[in-house]
């Protein structure tokens, strides 16, 4: 579990288990926290990172509504009461539990009871405020914009730009360490022109959901991959 500092208050969080990346930006008035792990306690140790950092009040925006990127997001809740910003399709996502019950029962069967029990434990929070496809999020000194670029990992991919860093937030649109995950809720066709959208914000570094940060050459050899997929599969 380390920080990675990518510009004046902009940190990325890496966390061993499902080579997850989670993501804060801090501005004057408040921060932006960018998905909330993978259990509540996950959630609660990850929420006790950002306080190390910052006492400002946090805003939470999930990427998208697969398990590992939202079910921490209570134990947010419990440390401060907050908006909790997703695309409007993400609460249908969100409220399955299909992946908690095939999450729970996978770690069950390699003998890691523990983290199945926190896993089948979660109370899942809905988002409480739904984004259009373009908007910027004041946070004093530095605006942020939130956007869906398009369909890819799933139709409800949301990404944090931010201008004045450089730096987006991509959620599983881009994965580093491993080929991206191309779910039966992927839209493999179009995924090559929604990396085209993340690219075109100009930004210098890139924030996957698993993974290390990389650079605009690794998302455009990742777009190359996808296309590539696509033909090959006929999706």
């Amino acid at each position: 579990m380390t920080w990675i500092e990518l510009a004046e208050g902009v940190l990325a969080r890496r966390y061993a288990e499902l080579d997850q990346t989670l993501g804060i930006v801090i501005g004057s008035r408040r921060c932006l926290v960018i998905d909330t792990g993978t259990d509540e306690v996950h959630g609660a140790e990850h929420a006790a990172a950002i306080r190390e950092l910052t006492p400002l009040p946090w805003t939470v925006v999930i990427t998208h509504g697969h398990w590992d990127h939202h079910y921490g997001t209570r134990a947010f809740m419990a440390f401060q009461p907050c908006p909790v910003l997703a695309h409007p399709l993400c609460a249908k996502a969100m409220a399955s539990t299909a992946e908690r019950d095939e999450w729970a029962a996978r770690y069950r069967a390699e003998g890691r009871t523990a983290l199945a029990d926190r896993i089948a434990a979660v109370r899942i929070v809905a988002p409480t405020e739904v984004l259009p496809d373009r908007v910027e999020l004041e946070l004093g000194d530095r605006t942020v914009e939130l956007l869906h670029p398009g369909r890819g990992h799933t139709d409800h991919d949301v990404v944090v730009h931010v201008p004045d860093a450089g730096v987006v937030f991509t959620g599983d649109l881009v994965e580093q360490g491993a080929p991206p995950s191309v779910g039966p809720d992927a839209h493999l066709g179009e995924w090559p022109s929604t990396l085209d959208a993340v690219l075109a914000t100009g930004a210098q570094v890139f924030v996957p959901g698993h993974g290390n940060p990389v650079d605009a050459d690794f998302v455009r050899a990742q777009r190359d991959e996808l296309s590539a997929r696509a033909r090959s599969s006929g999706r």
